[in-house]
């Protein structure tokens, strides 16, 4: 029987107690969210902390809503609350099919997006698609908060920006007019990691974006990518060939190209480098369609 190490366990009451608590146990805490990922981890003896700081009772970091032309999230709003939200649903699309995708209902339900992001997994669904849609993290610790954008919040595999003694409390997403967003994902069976996934986002310039057989031109674009070992999870040599071009399949192409082109996966039991290069390729084409069909107003 796989059983962790032996730790000490705290109950955080709110943000500044839970602060004082990282800050006590000086950088030997884990903070504890959904566990389903940490608690494997210490199963495995892969992480051995001494003590898990449980945040389940912060619901102040649980919500969904607008603050201007801001999109707010709380990193303890759980994936089947985000999954659910009509107002997310409205302005990021992306972030709903990201979650269809992201394990299954009983994961769902108890795991937290900002242990998602902060478990820091190469193969992580929603650092993609926060990366694509350009969020930003808010980290709180006892200098203050700060803001540091998703593309640069993952330092590595499992690492983050995040320190010992501080915490993600939010993620801001800028709410810009003309946009479609879009996830693609291909795993071995339902609720697994990605052997590869593309996430897009895309901007088109309103005079041509909704004319009849004009395809318009990109004003700016986000691709995110996961499992295929991008950068930061996203793709900026197909972003760069996109902007300010004609929207087209041609364009895509390219696009999804360089994407494959750029990305470094390694080979695991999921496949082989050049089968998630094509993987990497073509669902950067796919996401790219599909949110520029959602700018367009030709796909719900």
């Amino acid at each position: 029987m796989q059983v962790p190490a032996h730790f000490e366990y705290e109950r955080a009451t709110s943000v500044d107690h839970a602060l004082a608590l990282l800050a006590r146990w000086g950088g030997e805490a884990r903070v504890v969210a959904g566990g389903h990922s940490l608690i494997p981890m210490m199963k495995l003896r892969l992480a051995r902390p001494e003590a898990l700081i449980d945040i389940n009772d912060l619901t102040e970091l649980s919500y969904l809503r607008l603050a201007g032309d801001e999109l707010l999230l709380g990193a303890m709003t759980r994936h089947a609350d985000l999954l659910a939200s009509p107002l997310v649903g409205e302005h990021y699309p992306i972030l709903h099919d990201a979650e269809r995708v992201i394990a299954d209902p009983i994961v769902r339900n108890r795991g937290t997006i900002g242990g998602s992001l902060c478990q820091a997994d190469p193969s992580e669904d929603l650092s993609a698609a926060f990366a694509a849609i350009d969020a930003v993290a808010v980290i709180r610790g006892p200098s203050g908060a700060r803001t540091v954008p998703v593309r640069e919040f993952h330092t590595g595999p499992y690492e983050t920006v995040v320190g010992p003694d501080e915490l993600l409390t939010e993620i801001r997403v800028p709410i810009r007019p003309g946009g479609g967003s879009a996830y693609e994902k291909v795993e071995r069976r339902v609720g697994d990691w990605a052997v590869a996934a593309a996430g897009a986002a895309i901007w088109l310039d309103g005079e041509s974006a909704g004319g009849a057989g004009q395809p318009g031109i990109v004003r700016d674009v986000g691709i995110g990518l996961t499992a295929v070992g991008a950068s930061h999870f996203h793709a900026a040599e197909a972003e760069a060939s996109l902007r300010g071009a004609p929207a087209t399949e041609e364009n895509f192409a390219e696009a999804g190209r360089l994407a494959g082109a750029h990305c470094e996966p390694a080979a695991d039991q999921r496949g082989p480098v050049d089968y998630k290069r094509h993987l990497a390729s073509e669902l950067t084409v796919r996401a790219l369609r599909r949110a520029a069909a959602r700018a367009r107003g030709q796909e719900a």
